[in-house]
Parts: C-alpha cells; structure tokens; sequence
C-alpha cells in the first residue's frame, strides 16, 4: 500500500493553485505548506483529504520523465469534474474523460498534463455510472 507520493515541478506556486483546484472535486485539499528551511531540502505543499496529505509537490527540477499520478475516484462524475477543473485551472488535457475498456471493463478515466507535463489522471472502477443527485 502507499502511504504518499509527489512530483518536483519549476514553479511552486502556480502549481499549488494548479492541483487545489484540480483535485477539489476529489475533496482534496492544501492540507500543508513547508519551506526549505523546515524541509532541509525544497519547499513543499501537502494535498490530501483531511486530515492526511498523501500527495506531495515540492520546488526544484522537475521529474524527467514526467511523472503518472492516477487519483481513485469514487463515482465517474468526480473523473469529469476533475478533468473540467483542471483544465480551467490551465492543464492540457491528455485524455478526456471517458471508457478505458482495454484496462478492464469498467475503468473511467481523465488524464490532464500539469504545467511540467506530468500526466494526472483520475480514474473510477465502478461498474455502474453514477445516478444524478448521487453523492
């Protein structure tokens, strides 16, 4: 099992405002912001469902090659909620949401290149999609 993971990217800021408004629709959120000074290496921010991080974005040179992160979602309508939100927050998009039946017969997914072009993915195994009004 993974406890947390994480990307390097150039700039720090605009990435945090990236991902905060990407990952909302998941109920992530900026759960921690470190400096250098605290970290001993590079400034980091800490994205999570309250009340643990588990994804972390830190200042530096980015991965290379990027980096895939995919993101569970619970319904199929959290996957199109992402890929929206992070298009509007200035990703570019690497996959709009839709059936993957060649990862099984019932993969959702969204894939969404971050201004360093890591692939963010989120994706929903359910078999069945979600009713209107289910939350």
């Amino acid at each position: 099992m993974i406890d947390h993971t994480g990307v390097t990217v150039a700039d720090l800021a605009r990435s945090r405002e990236f991902y905060a408004r990407a990952l909302a629709p998941l109920g992530y959120r900026l759960l921690a912001d470190f400096p250098a000074a605290v970290t001993g290496g590079s400034d980091v921010a800490g994205f999570g469902v309250p009340p643990k991080a588990d994804f972390w974005v830190s200042q530096g040179t980015p991965n290379r090659p990027p980096v895939h992160v995919a993101f569970r979602a619970a319904e199929r309508a959290q996957v199109d909620a992402f890929h929206r939100a992070a298009l509007a927050a200035g990703g570019r998009d690497n996959g709009a949401p839709g059936p993957r039946p060649h990862y099984h017969e019932h993969y959702y997914g969204a894939f969404v290149l971050d201004f360093d072009g890591h692939n963010i993915e989120v994706v929903c195994h359910d078999a069945v999609p979600a009713s209107p009004g289910r939350t």
